[in-house]
């Protein structure tokens, strides 16, 4: 149905005439942060995306409509919402046919910004295989999503509570190639280190273009890039202190008996808390540094593309 799909003009512009867009989850905003705090970041990580030369477009489901850039009225109301669904892929449409209010996650994001012409996506971690999935099935529609979805992610790794040798080894099956910026190492999410290698390694941004557009020109770009932008060193959490809030945290949750998409919400409330707000500084701050560098990327793909 026509009005289903709403592109911001800015948005639309930028990708007609082949200038560089930056796609944003909303998930982070309506459910990642706390009231109040979600709303400034919302500001500070569409600066960083501007400020890199590229047009912010956080995408969100608002009155039943797809909405692919968000104005300043439409960032309030999915910061201040209480009745914000969280939707993946399989939620969308049922959302967009009942007229709700949602946020996008990787994977909702991923296949809308596609969808609109937008080939780059800055996130904060990337769902993956729980613990305990050989029992439980449990794996995130995120996975699946990227390896049919031809964008580039910037993530920092994969969330802590997950398997993380597990989601490497997922993404490898999916043909969905992941590059360590900077790094051989793939980051934690709050940690620098998962304690796992990356199969690549790229060292600036003109080469994450290179290699989305390579993939084009040889018809392998049917799976996403993931680009794994780990945080400093000594702008990670504590390993300590995360390891002993991580072990606390996974208690909490069985004793809850929480799973499925509500699990990352609950315990990134619980980390929130129990570090004092620490983690909620690593959080934004890891954000905002893939939202920087999927900026770079974005102007790089720009360059080396040429004018629509």
């Amino acid at each position: 149905m026509p009005g289903t799909l709403v592109v911001a003009d800015e948005v639309a512009d930028a990708v007609a005439a082949g200038r560089p867009v930056v796609a944003l989850e909303s998930t982070i905003l309506a459910h990642g942060l706390p009231r109040g705090d979600n709303r400034r970041a919302a500001d500070r990580i569409e600066s960083a995306v501007r400020a890199g030369g590229a047009v912010p477009a956080t995408i969100a489901v608002l009155d039943g409509a797809v909405r692919v850039g968000l104005g300043p009225a439409e960032l309030d109301r999915l910061c201040a919402g209480d009745d914000i669904a969280k939707l993946s892929v399989r939620d969308v449409g049922v959302a967009v046919a009942l007229g709700m209010d949602g946020a996008t996650t990787v994977a909702s994001t991923s296949a809308l910004a596609h969808r609109a012409g937008i080939a780059v996506f800055a996130t904060g971690g990337l769902g993956g295989v729980h613990r305990e999935a050989a029992s439980t099935f449990d794996v995130s529609a995120d996975l699946r999503v990227l390896g049919r979805t031809p964008i580039v992610v910037v993530c920092a790794g994969v969330k802590s509570i997950l398997d993380v040798g597990g989601t490497l080894e997922y993404l490898e099956t999916l043909s969905v190639p992941v590059l360590g910026y900077r790094t051989d190492r793939f980051p934690g999410f709050y940690l620098t280190d998962s304690g796992f290698p990356v199969p690549w390694r790229i060292d600036d941004a003109r080469q994450a273009a290179a290699i989305l557009l390579r993939r084009r020109g040889l018809g392998l770009d049917d799976a996403a890039v993931v680009v794994a932008n780990p945080l400093p060193p000594d702008r990670q959490l504590d390993p300590e202190l995360h390891d002993r809030t991580l072990e606390q945290g996974l208690a909490l949750l069985a004793a809850e008996s929480v799973s499925g998409k509500d699990v990352t919400p609950r315990l990134l409330e619980f980390f929130h808390r129990s570090t004092g707000g620490a983690s909620l500084r690593v959080n934004l701050d890891l954000v905002l540094s893939n939202a920087a560098l999927a900026a770079e990327i974005a102007v790089a793909l720009a360059a080396q593309t040429g004018p629509a």
